[in-house]
């Protein structure tokens, strides 16, 4: 059986990617959020947004940044550090 790297397993901001897209003004969809993401630059499908949002696939630092810029939130609220967005 493989040994993970991670002691922790998924992530943290799963919870946060999710309320994050609820937040939109309008509310956008999983494949927005991927759009938003491509259009700067990172390769992520809405398949990976699914996985990240279910806990099933850690997420990289590059990654936290762009799903924050790409959802108009700071580092800390996806990471679940700040009340405020």
């Amino acid at each position: 059986m493989a040994k993970s790297l991670f002691m922790i397993k998924g992530n943290i901001c799963a919870d946060r990617v999710r309320l994050g897209r609820a937040l939109q003004k309008p509310p956008i969809t999983q494949e927005e959020l991927a759009r938003r993401m491509q259009f700067m630059g990172m390769e992520i499908t809405p398949l990976i947004i699914s996985r990240i949002e279910k806990n099933q696939r850690h997420v990289c630092d590059a990654e936290l940044k762009m799903l924050a810029k790409a959802l108009g939130v700071s580092m800390d609220w996806l990471c679940g550090d700040g009340e405020d967005i």
